[in-house]
């Protein structure tokens, strides 16, 4: 199954998730109000995903004078794409990485912080953009963005649900007196699960994106070998200083996890192993000289 098809049925999975769990915890009222709020946040995350993204992360724009060498790569980059220039923006952070974000190519953005153009050499810098002008063809921005938001929604609506539960709303309380029920414990199953649910749907997106923007990025560059090595720096300059100031929600966005590798990021990641994405654009290279 292509990564499309794949993508498109996992975000029809989790608006559907969305509505169930609307349904669920307050009946037809909540379907309709669970169904009103996805549209809601969908067109929100459409005009403003790239406002709010860059807010979130800290992100500040950037001259061709503040950043000449910078603006050099992105511009050869998106020319090599095929695509506009995007706008240029630097995150003051030290710990290295990259992330882009807008609804399409003429409403794009790419951000890089502060310490990914001290450890990478402008051809490993040149491969990170690459690969996040892929997730702008590709239109994986717009998808991630919209995939956070409609899982931050169902997030939401359970907690809501669980304090309706705790303090006796939505009838609740009536069912709790009369012994609970299937649609009492499918309410509470629900309110614990699906939130989970939203997060292995939401990883499961970023995960297949990830995979095909490095393939992508190697190919606008023809150096899949810089984009591996640059993977590898970065994976030990986020180890030793981690980006801890961003929201957990804006991680799948970055080219590589920005937080702290606790045991919790390692069972439930939002980027597919290094060594596996390594792996694979080594197996690129080795097919171009073959």
């Amino acid at each position: 199954m292509g990564n499309t098809i794949k993508t498109a049925l996992l975000l029809a999975g989790l608006t559907g998730l969305m509505l169930v769990v609307g349904e669920v915890l307050a009946g037809t009222a909540g379907l309709t109000i669970a169904f009103i709020l996805a549209l809601i946040m969908n067109g929100v995350s459409y005009w403003f995903s790239d406002k709010i993204t860059l807010a979130m992360t800290g992100a500040r724009p950037v001259t061709p004078e503040e950043a000449p060498e910078l603006y050099a790569i992105v511009r050869d980059v998106a020319s090599k794409a095929g695509l506009p220039m995007p706008k240029v923006y630097v995150v003051p952070s030290g710990s290295p990485n990259a992330f882009a974000t807008g609804r399409d190519p003429s409403h794009a953005a790419v951000a890089v912080t502060g310490g990914i153009m001290d450890i990478l050499n402008r051809d490993q810098l040149e491969g990170v953009l690459a690969h996040e002008m892929a997730h702008i063809r590709n239109r994986d921005t717009l998808i991630a963005t919209v995939a956070a938001t409609i899982a931050g929604a169902i997030t939401y609506l359970a907690r809501m649900g669980q304090l309706a539960y705790i303090f006796g709303g939505y009838g609740y309380g009536n069912q709790r007196e009369r012994g609970g029920g299937l649609t009492g414990l499918s309410a509470l199953l629900m309110m614990f699960l699906a939130p989970i649910a939203a997060l292995l749907i939401q990883l499961a997106i970023s995960r297949s994106r990830e995979y095909g923007a490095d393939a992508s990025g190697a190919r606008i560059t023809g150096d899949p070998l810089a984009l591996a090595d640059a993977l590898e720096s970065l994976e030990r300059g986020i180890a030793f200083r981690p980006m801890n100031n961003v929201p957990a929600v804006t991680a799948p966005l970055f080219i590589m996890n920005p937080l702290s590798p606790g045991v919790l990021q390692r069972l439930f990641s939002d980027h597919p192993p290094t060594a596996d994405r390594v792996r694979r654009l080594r197996a690129m290279a080795y097919q171009q000289i073959r």
